[in-house]
């Protein structure tokens, strides 16, 4: 079976920010999604922010920590959680899982208002990480799905430990 590359899209109209994941999402994507999370903190006229996982195939855990990255950095400035689409069974239990109703709202198709924007949906350039900056991503994105939920804590202590022992090193 071939995979995917994963591929961002991004689109911003009326307030209504939209970042569509496709394909196999993983810690490669991870500069480009933090790019994003710090971008939508600072948009002027943020009103919704829609996730749309239905064309993803695969997202990987670091790319998950950056999602949850995405409703901290908007947390507060709008009057829904940000809206994840996922109609895939297996992305749907893990965002489950993994605590993800607590932040966003999980829904299964859109809503009628967002479906204008897919046609303005343009691919993100990747963003490029030397080895440190993608290890301290992958840090940074692990130690926010282990504030999400216990059994995140649990999952992802170990990984936790080991990149900061490795970090602790190479910044010696």
């Amino acid at each position: 079976m071939l995979i995917e590359e994963g591929r961002i899209k991004a689109a911003f109209n009326s307030g209504v920010f939209v970042l569509k994941l496709c394909g196999d999402v993983r810690l490669t994507l991870c500069a480009t999604l933090d790019t994003q999370a710090q971008r939508l903190a600072e948009t002027p006229g943020l009103q919704a922010v829609m996730i749309d996982l239905r064309e993803a195939t695969n997202v990987d855990s670091t790319a998950l920590g950056f999602l949850a990255k995405v409703a901290m950095a908007v947390k507060g400035r709008l009057e829904q959680p940000p809206t994840i689409i996922a109609d895939n069974p297996d992305v749907r239990q893990m965002l489950d899982v993994m605590g993800f109703a607590r932040f966003f709202t999980l829904m299964e198709a859109p809503l009628n208002q967002t479906e204008g924007l897919s046609s303005a949906l343009e691919d993100l350039p990747e963003v490029p990480a030397d080895e440190e900056g993608l290890r301290d991503r992958i840090l940074e994105a692990h130690r926010i799905l282990m504030h999400m939920n216990e059994h995140n804590r649990e999952q992802f202590q170990p990984l936790v430990e080991m990149l900061e022992s490795q970090s602790s090193t190479v910044h010696k």
